[in-house]
């Protein structure tokens, strides 16, 4: 009895060995993809920096104590809002001083401008010295007249150096002023240089002091950024400046999550770096995909390199076996059988460049069942289970 059930078991697993091994024809559903050839001009990946469309960072004008800070990073403002003041009751009591120095200096201008209309109207040289005495009307009537006659005194020269020294103290009464007004606007300069006000609408991506901090002249106090409208930052080779012109949507592959996303050449920089032969770029990135500061991988087309024909296969039809990427390639009787390649670029409509282990005209699996995935190794051909 003992020998009829080995007997039997053995049978069973001969009938199991001599199985024909299951195919996968696409009537059953996974989907069979003919491997087709990429066309267009190869694409480099260069790596970039998200950066805000604009960014302005504001330093100390003068030296001082840090009386008011406006918020912390990440706190949003608005064009016009006070974001950093300095402790200015220093320049206040100059400008007070100065104000009361201006009053002065124009009592001083009017007083000038008031004697100068007085020696026109009723000259010096023609007013006596002293009240209405004899010897002044005596003077008045016959000493002067005769000292007129005699050519030893001429009226015209005495009025016309009264007038002239008149108008020079008007002229340095309103020059003292000028003067003044100057300095009145140079201190009000000082004063708007101890208050930081926001450029832009924006919000706070760096502060480097704090209330009570001691700045001098030069000095960040924070770094202010639009981040509503985002860019990518990166350095071309310039063999790759010839295909690219401003407008021009090419596509880029975020770091964190792997999507991408179009992208327009927004800036090209006129100059190349003299040291790395690159030339900058700036592209605008859509609205909320990003943040400042991410990596990104921006596909640039190579139109002078010569044109490759490299495999395209769909993003759905990679298995990973542990970190090695795979496909199941159909034979000709419709049986997979899981081949390494290597992986390219991702395209925007969800197909994968293929650099290695296939040909186009291939079949593969274009969405192979977990089983299958689970079932099969390198080149062999037994069915999941």
């Amino acid at each position: 009895m003992r020998g009829l059930c080995v007997a039997t078991w053995m049978a069973a697993s001969s009938l199991v060995v001599a199985a024909p091994p299951l195919a996968y024809p696409p009537q059953q559903g996974f989907g069979e993809f003919v491997v087709r050839q990429s066309e267009g001009a190869p694409t480099l990946s260069i790596g970039g920096t998200v950066v805000p469309y604009k960014e302005v960072t504001l330093a100390a004008q003068m030296p001082g104590r840090v009386s008011y800070l406006a918020g912390i990073e990440g706190d949003k403002f608005k064009k016009g809002d006070l974001l950093v003041a300095i402790d200015d009751q220093e320049l206040l009591a100059k400008r007070r001083a100065l104000l009361a120095q201006m009053a002065s200096a124009d009592a001083q201008w009017r007083n000038a401008g008031i004697q100068f209309n007085r020696e026109i109207y009723s000259p010096r040289s023609k007013t006596p010295p002293g009240g209405m005495a004899v010897p002044n009307l005596f003077d008045q009537m016959f000493t002067r007249p005769m000292e007129g006659f005699m050519g030893e005194r001429s009226e015209g020269a005495e009025l016309s150096a009264d007038i002239h020294a008149s108008g020079t103290q008007v002229e340095q009464a309103r020059s003292a002023l000028m003067s003044l007004q100057a300095d009145l606007q140079a201190l009000d300069s000082k004063l708007r240089d101890a208050r930081s006000i926001a450029p832009f609408d924006g919000v706070i991506v760096k502060k480097s002091v704090e209330v009570g901090d001691t700045t001098q002249p030069g000095q960040p106090l924070l770094t202010f950024a639009d981040v509503e409208y985002l860019q990518v930052d990166i350095d071309v080779p310039s063999r790759l400046r010839a295909g690219l012109k401003e407008g021009l949507m090419i596509t880029a592959e975020l770091d964190v999550n792997h999507q991408q996303v179009p992208v327009r050449v927004a800036q090209i920089f006129p100059m190349a770096d003299a040291q790395r032969h690159t030339v900058k770029v700036k592209l605008d990135l859509p609205q909320g995909v990003a943040e400042p500061g991410l990596y990104v991988r921006v596909l640039v087309p190579d139109f002078g390199a010569p044109e490759r024909g490299n495999p395209l296969i769909p993003a759905t039809a990679i298995r990973y076996n542990g970190s090695l990427p795979g496909v199941y390639v159909l034979d000709e009787q419709g049986r997979p059988n899981l081949r390494l390649v290597r992986l390219g670029e991702r395209q925007p409509d969800g197909m994968v460049n293929v650099l290695s282990g296939l040909r186009p005209g291939e079949r593969i699996l274009g969405d192979p069942p977990p089983g299958v995935a689970a079932g099969w190794s390198g080149g062999t051909a037994a069915p999941p289970r």
